[in-house]
């Protein structure tokens, strides 16, 4: 099933509206129709019915028989049985999905809470039925699987699913262990992070008497305005530390359920779990992880040390660290004129990839407005291939908006090509699925740059994506390091919000250099990160795929005939090939130690250009 980032027919008008602003324009939200016409549509009740049959129908069917299975062919053998289960993976991600989509929405409308609960039980039980399949085909011999796959022509498609199940292998439990831990993650770690979605999107910010969302005053970090950056850092201070408690007790339950999980199943290392999901060795992730620390000191203490100087002061506060440039134009960007630069920038690389971006707004696949209740940040969600996928942004017409939306269409355009893999092999590892996205940013600012003969603006934009690629690589390769010494730690009992508080200002002082004070509230700003709840260790994706992107971009430069072609390819193949196969047509290895530099220094590059321009 499609992994969520995150009654009832009044909902539905709700989410279709589109929001008029007076200075960001008219901006749409999604129509949901495509999935399912209501959550008491006839539609979405039939499908619901239809999975609970179908997945006891396959249970009756093929439990205990897969043996057999794998010395068959036609309709009684392998090939049969996984195009079976792959059916039923995509209606029940497509209901799943709908629900997901609904209660992002709003998380603080009981209504579409019970909604999205109900559903998430629902699909629970139902895939309950199908737990066994996986399970009980790694227990075939691999000879026995690799000879059903040379005579089985149905079951040679899903050879890349096959094998990638079967990395799972030494890890897997007894039948009915695997049915425990699966029917309690409804009320374990799936309520867990429910209860941190709807605590943290319920939160105000009290700024001069005006109670904001989240989205909103974060966004007040980037205003040009000292004055107000410093009451919404400490605004964000004071409501985190007021709902401290909650959050440490969310974060010592789903470390320690995490390292539960990971001890009956074998793991070594407290991320070795997100690494076998990721299809990516340890030791890669290590190598990019050592070069971006022992490169903090030429990359953020530098630019950091340079922004002090540029802004008058002698360090920077916390809430000064993505304040603009005094050269960065202060006018809002209308929601037309982000489409059109976005759009513009994708198709000057291949018109096919603006075509694909496009149909996101002409046919309401995106929800823009940020809102009271919706989930903060931004994701793109495939749903399943036979439908489309969907884009939330919360977006306040700042400039990192406009790359965030290009950001997001890039994982859209990206879902849009897998597709054709099918439900069960559509889904890249995050190493691979933040390629498509970080390479549309790149596209957008390249396009921008290019553009702009004004050398201050010229400034403005260059630090701006210096400081994105920081934020990028650097924070979030820090925000790895902070979950491996909480991980580390929690094994030794729990934490306070001292202890976490303490682990947070260590790494982000390491990662972020002297030039930068961490003041008093500061500590509180782990409570906020999304990735530390939904996705352990997730972060180091984002690190990866930027570098992975400035290599790919610099190929690019250097050799664009045939370029697009390779890069479709690539995305097209979904989960199909490990990053070894994907990255060798452009002449790149992962394993390389000197790749991480390499990518690294198109940062430093950057960074160059900027103290160049301070003479």
């Amino acid at each position: 099933m499609p992994m969520i980032f995150k009654h009832v027919a009044p909902v539905h008008a709700a989410m279709t509206a589109r929001s008029a602003d007076s200075e960001l324009g008219d901006l749409p939200g999604w129509n949901l129709d495509d999935l399912y016409p209501g959550p008491q549509s006839a539609e979405f009740t039939s499908d619901l019915s239809k999975a609970r049959t179908q997945a006891a129908d396959f249970e009756a069917r093929w439990k205990g028989g897969l043996k057999a299975a794998v010395n068959a062919t036609a309709d009684d053998g392998l090939g049969a049985a996984i195009e079976a289960y792959e059916r039923l993976e995509e209606l029940m991600g497509r209901i799943i999905s709908y629900a997901g989509l609904t209660y992002f929405t709003d998380s603080v409308d009981p209504a579409k809470a019970k909604f999205y609960g109900d559903v998430q039980s629902a699909i629970t039980d139902i895939s309950a039925h199908i737990l066994f399949f996986a399970l009980e085909l790694n227990r075939i011999d691999d000879a026995v699987i690799d000879a059903c796959i040379d005579n089985d022509s149905r079951a040679a498609r899903y050879a890349p699913w096959i094998r990638d199940l079967r990395l799972d292998k030494p890890y897997q439990l007894e039948d009915r262990v695997e049915q425990l831990f699966h029917e309690k993650s409804v009320t374990g770690r799936a309520a867990w992070n429910r209860l941190f979605d709807e605590t943290m999107t319920s939160l105000e910010f009290d700024i001069d008497g005006e109670h904001l969302p989240l989205e909103a005053t974060l966004s007040m970090l980037q205003d040009a305005d000292g004055e107000r950056r410093k009451k919404a850092g400490l605004a964000l201070a004071a409501t985190f530390k007021q709902n401290l408690r909650t959050f440490t007790l969310i974060t010592n339950t789903l470390a320690k359920d995490k390292e539960i999980s990971d001890r009956w199943r074998g793991f070594e290392d407290i991320a070795d779990s997100r690494h076998l999901a990721n299809r990516v060795e340890r030791p890669v992730v290590d190598a990019l992880a050592q070069a971006v620390r022992e490169a903090c000191p030429r990359l953020s203490h530098r630019y950091y040390a340079m922004k002090a100087r540029w802004l008058g002061l002698e360090k920077l506060e916390f809430w000064d660290r993505n304040a603009p440039l005094p050269e960065t134009p202060k006018a809002t960007i209308p929601w037309d004129e982000a489409k059109n630069t976005v759009l513009s920038a994708y198709h000057g690389f291949a018109p096919e990839m603006a075509d694909i971006a496009r149909r996101f707004f002409d046919r309401q696949w995106i929800d823009a407005p940020s809102r009271p209740g919706k989930t903060s940040g931004a994701f793109a969600h495939p749903t399943v291939p036979s439908v489309h996928p969907y884009v939330l942004v919360n977006y306040l017409g700042k400039p990192r908006d406009v790359m965030t939306l290009a950001h997001e269409l890039g994982h859209g355009v990206h879902q849009v090509l897998a597709g054709a893999q099918g439900a069960l092999m559509a889904s890249t590892p995050l190493t691979l699925a933040e390629t498509a996205s970080v390479f549309g940013e790149m596209l957008t600012f390249r396009a921008l740059l290019e553009r702009t003969e004004d050398r201050r603006e010229r400034k403005a934009m260059l630090a701006q994506k210096v400081e994105d690629m920081i934020n990028t690589v650097v924070r979030q390769i820090a925000f790895y390091e902070f979950e491996r010494r909480v991980h580390t730690a929690r094994r030794e009992g729990e934490l306070t919000s001292e202890q976490l508080g303490k682990l947070w200002l260590d790494v982000q002082s390491e990662s972020l250099g002297p030039a930068v004070e961490l003041s008093e509230g500061y500590e509180t700003f782990w409570a906020y990160i999304p990735h530390f709840i939904h996705s352990p260790f997730y972060v180091y994706a984002y690190a990866f795929g930027d570098c992975l992107v400035n290599s790919l971009y610099a190929v690019y430069e250097k050799t664009p005939d045939g370029f697009r072609e390779r890069y479709f390819d690539m995305l097209k193949a979904g989960g199909t090939k490990h990053h070894s196969e994907l990255l060798k047509p452009f002449g790149l290895d992962a394993s390389d130690p000197g790749f991480w530099n390499q990518g690294l220094s198109m940062i430093e590059g950057l960074i160059d250009e900027l103290e160049a321009m301070e003479g």
